[in-house]
């Protein structure tokens, strides 16, 4: 009879507990549902939910770009047989010039979100080339800036972000930021001197420029 009383007892202390700690926890979700915005934190991961992912390809098609899937590869200077197939993969948008021919790519997240990015500031402020590094000016005016877009360091073997089937750009040299927002490097620093390439993007970015024109 004692133990019957002693299990009844640890029972009821048992669900007492339970009903006491889940609801604590579901507020506490409840309460970061509401107060952060569920696209907002996925763009801040350069992720995008399906819902998004959709609006972010359609907008990138309004602003005349083409949605670009690209996969990361390593040794991309080697003869393809022997690239390293990274994982993950990233969504670009792709904008072509039909005057020159010439591109710039944005990384889709980076394009859609209506909040400053690194990337989209970088692009916006034009900072000037130090020069102060050799070899790929792309490559050294991305780590000036605090991005990087060096596979595996500096080496011979290279790396980059592949679209096989793409006519122009088989390899994309992307500059990733800490906040990983990511644009071309090349269209980077030659919208640092003032020369557009593929499209302006100001007229594409969400984030509009806060430095004025």
């Amino acid at each position: 009879m004692k133990r019957s009383l002693l299990a009844a007892t640890i029972l009821t202390c048992i669900v007492l507990a339970i009903a006491v700690i889940l609801p604590a926890a579901v507020t506490v979700q409840a309460g970061n549902d509401k107060t952060a915005n569920p696209a907002d934190a996925a763009l801040s991961k350069g992720a995008l939910s399906q819902a998004d992912l959709s609006k972010a390809e359609a907008y990138c098609v309004k602003k005349g770009g083409e949605v670009n899937d690209r996969d990361p590869y390593y040794n991309t200077n080697g003869d393809e047989q022997d690239w390293l197939r990274l994982s993950g993969w990233r969504q670009f948008c792709k904008f072509k010039s039909n005057k020159d021919g010439s591109r710039i790519y944005v990384e889709l997240s980076t394009l859609y979100t209506e909040k400053p990015t690194l990337a989209a500031l970088a692009y916006y402020a034009e900072v000037p080339i130090t020069g102060s590094c050799n070899g790929n000016p792309a490559s050294c005016y991305c780590s000036q800036l605090g991005g990087s877009d060096l596979f595996g360091g500096i080496n011979a073997a290279g790396g980059g972000w592949v679209k096989k089937s793409d006519p122009d750009d088989i390899v994309l040299e992307a500059c990733i930021f800490p906040d990983m927002s990511t644009i071309d490097s090349w269209g980077l620093t030659y919208h640092s001197v003032g020369i557009i390439r593929g499209k302006n993007l100001d007229n594409a970015l969400r984030y509009k420029n806060p430095y004025g024109q």
